[in-house]
């Protein structure tokens, strides 16, 4: 099977595709890089120097810890290493200080941590179904698998040109995918535990695993209809369960509680006083909603329908500050996001309960969880269309239906991240490589479905070709229009409201195909 064929003829081509990934990360080293730069040494300086009981209280930087306790300590770990590059970099006041040795420094370890990552990718090829068997190893589904997560476009640029270490992080998702495909349930359940001690974004995706592990762990037999067999609840594989889920909980928080800090923990986990949409609109229904409120804003001042003195200055000019002021629909507020994100994470969920298909019905109900929080959460950022990407890569090289909803959603997601890299220099190197990225997946996953209809319609080709032209406005003409003074946040605007309606368009076609999915009588039998 497909373990056994990577096994044999497989380490040599993975390795050179690790090592080629690994080497264009190095010749990015020098490349532009966001305010997440100083927040990580922010945070290096904080862990390194500050006993336990002030790691969440500092605030001499705004960029204060804000992430779980596991991920202070991976930077605590770092800092140890950190102090024989520069130990400047290391001191709390030294605000927004870049060395060379620092900038080499926070970026090989982007690098280096990434080697879970790796790791993982090779676990989950392992679990990839090589029924096709190609003569050729570039049409073998592990390989285009491998391909479309290692040099992912994504997160490429978030993690080696913007600055993040979301790498090791989706290593220890993709990691806790494999072992639960390989039925090594406990594996999986402390991986993911442990991930969301490392960051609490991951809690978007905690129903699926919750529920698939309730429903192939928790009770180990089905009814032949495929329905549960009620009697064989088991209590000591719950038991187990719930003592990984306190044990890693009491590792990571035991200490803050102790201390009596958990609540101000959280306030630092969850800032609901930050505003509903991130500085740049992730591309999700909160940008159509607010792309319709400027619209009407507009409309109701042409027909003088609203009064012009009554309107809040920030919402016509400035356009994309924190806080943004709805002047005709009405204001939301984080509960409504969270219901309508509970709404609808719903129906997926009852399918993976429901209809269960192992774990390819896993995957889908996790990807259709990110896309969820992602399409209704409060204060989502753009990065997050990562978590729906990367478990999608899973599914688009086992079935056609699956690989054009993935086409759809890594193009139009990917091209959201463009605003992230807006430096001159960084222009050429993102279009590049987004082209690269774009051109093997569609080229790739086509010759691998070749002999099944075509993965795009007219019209969802249509839409995705017209990126090309909104691009060449966006960063070529309307710089050079009296119009940027004025509105400086079309581009932005545009580039959102835009990819908005493709992710939205994929997240209602997966969720269709997996509702009207009709299961086979063997699946149920499984």
């Amino acid at each position: 099977s497909a373990g056994r064929a990577m096994a044999a003829g497989g380490r040599s081509w993975f390795r050179a595709l690790a090592l080629g990934v690994s080497f264009l990360k190095c010749l990015l080293i020098p490349a532009y890089y966001s305010t997440d730069f100083e927040v990580h040494r922010n945070w290096l300086a904080i862990t390194h120097n500050l006993p336990l009981s002030q790691w969440y209280y500092e605030a001499t930087s705004e960029w204060t810890l804000d992430y779980p306790p596991f991920f202070a300590w991976f930077e605590y770990a770092l800092s140890h290493v950190a102090k024989y590059f520069d130990p400047k970099m290391l001191v709390i006041e030294n605000l927004n200080y870049t060395s060379r040795a620092t900038i080499f420094f926070q970026r090989f370890s982007v690098i280096f941590t990434d080697i879970l990552f790796i790791y993982a990718v090779r676990e989950c090829c392992r679990c990839v179904n090589g029924k096709r068997a190609a003569k050729d190893i570039l049409e073998k589904p592990t390989f285009i698998l491998a391909v479309l997560l290692l040099w992912n476009f994504g997160l490429l640029i978030v993690d080696h040109i913007h600055f993040q270490y979301n790498g090791f992080l989706f290593g220890l998702m993709l990691l806790s995918v494999a072992r639960l495909c390989q039925k090594r349930y406990l594996e999986g359940a402390l991986l993911f535990a442990v991930l969301l001690h490392f960051k609490h974004i991951y809690m978007y995706v905690a129903p699926a695993y919750g529920i698939y592990l309730l429903r192939s762990y928790c009770f180990t037999a089905n009814n032949a209809d495929g329905s549960l067999k009620w009697r064989s609840f088991s209590f000591l594989h719950v038991t187990l369960l719930g003592l990984i889920v306190c044990l890693v909980s009491a590792l990571s928080l035991g200490p803050f509680i102790v201390l009596g800090q958990l609540p101000q923990v959280i306030s630092r986990l969850f800032p609901f006083k930050r505003g509903l949409c991130h500085a740049y609109w992730a591309p999700n229904f909160w940008a159509l909603y607010n792309a319709m409120d400027k619209a009407l804003t507009i409309f109701g001042l042409k027909c003088n329908f609203l009064d012009p003195t009554k309107i809040p200055k920030a919402s016509m000019t400035g356009g994309l500050v924190q806080e943004f002021q709805h002047t005709v629909l009405p204001s939301v507020t984080p509960l409504a996001t969270l219901i309508c994100t509970f709404i609808s994470i719903l129906p997926s969920v009852f399918c993976l309960w429901f209809k269960p298909q192992g774990p390819r019905g896993f995957l889908q109900c996790l990807v259709l969880c990110a896309l969820s929080s992602f399409m209704f959460g409060w204060h989502v950022h753009e990065k997050a269309i990562l978590l729906a990407i990367l478990p999608l890569s899973l599914l688009s090289v086992q079935r056609a239906k699956d690989a054009g909803i993935y086409l759809i959603l890594t193009t139009t997601g990917h091209f959201s991240l463009f605003p992230l890299l807006f430096t001159p220099p960084e222009l050429p190197i993102k279009i590049l490589l987004m082209l690269l990225f774009t051109v093997y997946s569609f080229s790739s996953l086509k010759s691998l479905f070749r002999r099944e209809r075509p993965l795009l319609n007219w019209l969802e080709t249509i839409y995705l070709a017209q990126l090309v032209p909104l691009e060449i406005f966006c960063e070529i003409i309307f710089p050079l229009t009296p119009w940027k003074g004025h509105f400086p946040f079309i581009p932005l605007l545009l580039t959102s409201v835009y990819c908005a309606l493709g992710v939205a368009y994929a997240w209602l076609k997966l969720y269709v195909s997996v509702l009207t999915e009709r299961i086979s009588v063997r699946q149920k039998a499984e």
